[in-house]
C-alpha cells in the first residue's frame, strides 16, 4: 500500500521480547500473591533497572535507553500482559514524575534526580491531586514559602501512585496567588523532616499498587529543588497531562485486548447445550463486536501517538483516544465477564480483574468529563 507504514519496527519489537522475557520471569508466576498482599516487593525495581525496562525511552544521558514514543508503547503493552494494572501502575510512577524533571530541570538537577530513579534505587512519584482539587488542577492549595534558601510547604496530596514507598515526589505546590499562574514544581524528598505518609488504601482494582496520601507539615525544601521558575508549575501539568492520558490509553487498550483474548479462548472451551459458546451465534457476534471495538481503539491512539512523536499538537486528539478506549474497555471488559458467567465473577479468572482495575482509567489523568470539556473547547473555538 502507498504509503503504509507500520508503527512498531524491528527495534521497537526487540524492546517487546526484552520486556516479555522479563514479565514472564519475574511478575507472571508472583502477581497473584502480590495481588492479594496489596504490594509486591520493592525489590522489583531494581530487577527492572537493572534489565533495562524503566529507563526506556529516556535520554542515554541521563541513563536511559532512548528511543521513540513507539518503543515506550511496547515496553508498557508487553508490562500490561502480566495481568496487573496495579503493578504496572506502580512500577511505572516514574513515567508521570520523571518527565516534568526532564522537561523543566537544568542539567544539574537531571543528572542528580534521574539516573537513580531509572536504575530502580529510587521510587518517583507524581503529586498534584489534593482532597479539595481533583481536575481542578489550577485550585491546588498545598503552599510552599520560600524563606532565604529553602521553601516551606505545608499541605497534602491525595492519591499518590507509589506514595507509600516513594523516595522522591515530583510535587505541584502554590508559590504565588490563586490560580494556575501561582502554582510551581517542587521535587520533594521523603526523609526530610515533616514528610508523613497515610496509611495504604485500599481500593476497588490496583491492589498491587500502593496508593497514600501524603502530608507536609513545615516542610524544608531546598530552593535547588524548584523545577524550572516559580508559576512554571501549571504547565508542566498540563504537558504531563499528554503524556500520563497517552500511558492510559495504551492501559485501556490493553486491559480490552486481554479481555478479548480471555473470552475467546474461554467460548472455544466451555460448553453449554451441547456445543460451545463460540457455536452460538449471540456469541460469535458478541466477540466480533469486542474485537472490532478493541482494533479502532488501538489504531486511533497509535495515530494519535505518531502525532505526538512528529510535534504536532494533539491535545483535542489524545483526549479523543482516551475518552474512546476507556469506552471501549469499559464495554469490552463488561462483556467479557458476562461471556465467562459465574466464572467471571470469581477472582481465579482474569476477566474479573481486568474488570475491576479497567474503571479507575476514565478517572486518572483527567476525567471523562475533562476530557469533554477539552474537546468540546476545541471544536467550538
Amino acid at each position: 500500500m502507498t504509503g503504509f507504514q507500520e508503527y512498531f519496527s524491528e527495534t521497537h519489537n526487540m524492546v517487546r521480547q526484552t520486556v516479555r522475557k522479563f514479565v514472564e520471569r519475574e511478575i507472571k508466576p508472583f502477581v497473584d500473591e502480590w495481588e492479594e498482599q496489596g504490594e509486591f516487593p520493592r525489590e522489583l525495581y531494581l530487577k527492572a533497572g537493572k534489565a533495562g525496562i524503566l529507563g526506556i525511552g529516556y535520554p542515554e544521558a541521563y541513563g536511559g535507553s532512548g528511543g521513540d514514543i513507539f518503543v515506550k508503547i511496547a515496553s508498557s503493552e508487553e508490562l500490561m500482559r502480566c495481568g496487573s494494572a496495579g503493578v504496572v501502575a506502580s512500577l511505572g510512577s516514574l513515567d508521570i514524575s520523571i518527565p516534568p524533571i526532564l522537561s523543566l530541570g537544568t542539567h544539574e538537577q537531571k543528572s542528580l534526580l534521574v539516573p537513580p530513579v531509572l536504575k530502580g534505587d529510587k521510587i518517583s512519584a507524581l503529586a498534584v491531586t489534593e482532597p479539595n482539587a481533583g481536575s481542578d488542577v489550577a485550585n491546588i492549595r498545598t503552599r510552599a514559602v520560600r524563606k532565604d534558601d529553602h521553601y516551606v510547604v505545608n499541605g497534602s496530596k491525595m492519591f499518590v501512585t507509589s506514595g507509600a514507598r516513594a523516595n522522591q515526589l515530583t510535587c505541584a505546590v502554590r508559590t504565588g496567588g490563586e490560580g494556575f499562574q501561582g502554582i510551581s514544581f517542587l521535587v520533594i524528598e521523603s526523609n526530610i523532616p515533616g514528610y508523613s505518609v497515610s496509611e495504604k488504601f485500599r481500593k476497588m482494582g490496583w491492589w498491587a499498587s500502593d496508593t497514600a496520601q501524603i502530608f507536609f507539615d513545615e516542610c524544608k525544601v531546598p530552593v535547588e529543588n524548584l523545577l524550572g521558575q516559580e508559576g512554571q508549575g501549571f504547565y508542566g501539568i498540563m504537558q504531563n497531562f499528554q503524556n500520563e492520558r497517552l500511558q492510559l490509553s495504551v492501559m485501556a487498550n490493553m486491559t480490552a485486548q486481554m479481555a478479548l483474548e480471555e473470552s475467546l479462548r474461554y467460548s472455544r472451551e466451555r460448553e453449554a447445550f451441547g456445543r460451545p459458546l463460540s457455536g452460538f451465534q449471540v456469541t460469535r457476534h458478541k466477540l466480533a463486536d469486542m474485537a472490532t471495538l478493541v482494533e479502532a481503539s488501538k489504531e486511533f491512539v497509535y495515530r494519535v501517538a505518531a502525532k505526538i512523536d512528529a510535534g504536532i499538537n494533539q491535545v483535542k486528539e489524545i483526549s479523543m483516544a482516551k475518552n474512546f478506549a476507556c469506552t471501549v474497555s469499559d464495554k469490552v471488559t463488561y462483556d467479557a465477564v458476562q461471556i465467562h458467567g459465574g466464572f467471571g465473577y470469581m477472582r481465579e479468572y482474569l476477566v474479573e480483574r481486568l474488570y475491576r482495575d479497567n474503571r479507575i482509567l476514565s478517572i486518572g489523568g483527567g476525567t471523562q468529563e475533562i476530557m469533554k470539556e477539552i474537546i468540546s473547547k476545541y471544536i467550538l473555538e
